[in-house]
């Protein structure tokens, strides 16, 4: 049970609205006249069986709740319930420890992988947000692991950029959200959350940890340059603006990688020749989903014969692109 608000009818009768959620998505739900007992066995987070009628209310599903019943509390149990990432959390560490093994500056590559070991339980199954993107389980590791893909991509693209900043500040970029974050059961904000953010979080536990290990030097201080800027401008919570080329590709990186997670939700459930619901994080607007949508199966084979065939022409676009290819 995902989230559960106390109402009163217009009859002084109590009712409870109710959001139901398993690892296949959500629905609304209601729960008339609901005693004394129900209002205070059910709470937000809780394993319940349900039984109940499924209508349409408002151009929406909705499920009149006929039997409810409180199935477990305990916190390994939720998680069966909930939504995961495509891939497992310990999947998803593993990869990201490759991109860690990559980072060839010694500095960076001490203190990206103390501060990851040090909280690996909790990235491995924490979301990476309440809601909009990636909040579900292991949505943390996934996002970040998705960023890392697409900086390795554009390396290839762009020589210029350092692999050592941009692999160093993504994995720790949302570092923070472990402490901003109650977990992936309902999560919810902390004291901390609330009072500091994630972006602050972060920066002082790469400050902290720094000291503790005493490293010193730029990279340090280029690597909370990082995660201060990178939600790119301070209507958007950073505290300062990119100011190297790394911080900005990673803004960028965070940004798209977010949006593509919403967009792909807003049409998970819409029939091809529809508009999704408006879309509040994507300026509050409805998305279409085309008829004529090619399926990025069909359009692999092309796109590897034709970069094959560049090979002897480009050998770093070509590489790029067969690297992009291989993650899709």
């Amino acid at each position: 049970m995902l989230l559960l608000e106390k109402q009163i009818g217009a009859n002084r009768s109590t009712y409870l609205s109710i959001t139901l959620q398993d690892a296949t998505g959500t629905i609304d739900a209601k729960l008339w006249n609901a005693t004394n007992e129900q209002v205070e066995k059910l709470v937000m987070g809780c394993v319940v069986q349900v039984k109940g009628d499924v209508i349409k209310y408002n151009e929406d599903r909705q499920m009149k709740i006929i039997k409810i019943v409180v199935a477990s509390t305990e916190p390994q149990e939720q998680v069966k319930f909930l939504k995961s990432a495509p891939q497992t959390g310990e999947e998803l560490v593993k990869e990201i420890y490759t991109f860690i093994e990559r980072i060839n500056n010694l500095k960076l590559n001490q203190l990206v992988k103390a501060l990851f070991n040090e909280h690996v339980k909790k990235l491995t199954i924490y979301p990476a947000a309440s809601k909009n993107h990636h909040e579900y389980v292991s949505g943390l590791a996934y996002h970040t692991c998705s960023m890392l893909r697409i900086a390795d991509a554009l390396a290839r693209l762009y020589p210029s950029l350092n692999r050592d900043l941009l692999f160093a500040g993504i994995t720790l970029h949302d570092l923070g959200k472990t402490v901003e974050l109650s977990g992936p059961v309902v999560p919810e904000y902390t004291i901390e959350g609330k009072l500091l953010g994630h972006i602050s979080i972060s920066q002082a536990m790469i400050k902290e940890m720094a000291d503790k290990m005493n490293i010193e030097g730029e990279e340090v201080t280029l690597l909370q340059h990082i995660i201060l800027s990178h939600h790119g401008k301070n209507e958007f919570g950073s505290p300062i603006l990119p100011q190297i080329k790394e911080a900005e590709v990673i803004y960028l990186i965070d940004n798209m990688d977010a949006r593509i997670n919403m967009l792909d939700k807003a049409l998970e459930t819409v029939e091809p020749g529809g508009f999704s619901k408006r879309v509040f994080a994507l300026e509050n607007r409805m998305i279409y989903k085309p008829k004529c949508m090619i399926k990025n199966s069909g359009l692999m084979p092309l796109f590897l014969i034709m970069f094959i065939n560049l090979k002897t022409i480009s050998f770093v676009w070509s590489d790029a692109f067969l690297q992009f290819c291989s993650n899709a």
